[in-house]
């Protein structure tokens, strides 16, 4: 079996470690597990790897300190986390996505949906780094690039999240047309994503803020989801 990438595993639990190690590897996966969030910052130091399955209940460090330590690090923002949860409370789910994380799963877990959640997350980071697909995008006075992870408005630069950037390029790639919440999920993470309509809106709030005069390029239009229209600015709202 052809060798594929290197994930790496961070969960206190030995058994749940020996489960999703065992089960990666026969997928063809090279895998490195650690118990720690600190071993897991020495570790991607140390060699970066292509995925992380990240648990967010860790003793000293905990996951979704982890998470922002990458996800506000140029050299491992671009690294996918893939969250596990114990928990089945929205705020733990929302916390993580705000940060940057690409998908989660909560605890107990089937074993082949935590393998079709990682080939999932990994397709859609080579798709994005493939030939062939536009790199960049510019609407009104927005302009985007895919390639630096690059935002400006009026001139003036964007710090977005990696959450943050997939939602703003997809509505900026289809201007004007409205998307509900479930059609954006599906189409920035895939089918079936278990999420709570509740994130979405809580990335729009955050985006909103961060285009500052800006953010009003993306309405709601109430009942039906969201849309990205530079000729239209005010209130942010549609009936």
């Amino acid at each position: 079996m052809k060798s594929k990438e290197r994930i790496l595993v961070v969960d206190d639990e030995r058994d749940i470690l020996e489960l999703i190690r065992y089960n990666l590897e026969k997928e063809g996966y090279t895998v490195l597990a650690v118990e720690t969030g600190e071993k897991a910052l020495r570790q991607v130091g140390d060699s970066a790897p292509d995925l992380i399955v990240l648990d967010l209940m860790l003793p000293g460090l905990d996951g979704l300190s982890v998470c922002k330590r990458l996800k506000t690090g140029p050299a491992t923002a671009a690294i996918p986390i893939l969250m596990l949860t114990a928990k089945s409370e929205d705020s733990d789910v929302v916390a993580g996505l705000e940060l940057g994380a690409d998908d989660y799963l909560t605890k107990p877990f089937s074993p082949r949906v935590l393998v079709a959640r990682i080939r999932a997350v990994l397709r859609r980071r080579n798709e994005q780094n493939g030939d062939g697909a536009p790199q960049s995008v510019k609407v009104g006075d927005l302009t985007m690039d895919r390639d630096r992870h690059e935002v400006h408005c009026g001139g003036r630069g964007v710090d977005l999240s990696a959450t943050e950037f997939a939602i703003l390029w997809f509505l900026a790639s289809h201007p004007k047309w409205v998307f509900s919440r479930t059609k954006i999920i599906d189409a920035i993470r895939g089918e079936d994503y278990a999420v709570t309509e509740r994130a979405v809106d809580v990335q729009i709030l955050g985006l909103r803020r961060k285009l500052g005069n800006y953010g009003s390029y993306i309405q709601t239009v109430r009942g039906v989801g969201y849309r990205l229209n530079p000729e239209e600015q005010g209130s942010g709202e549609h009936g």
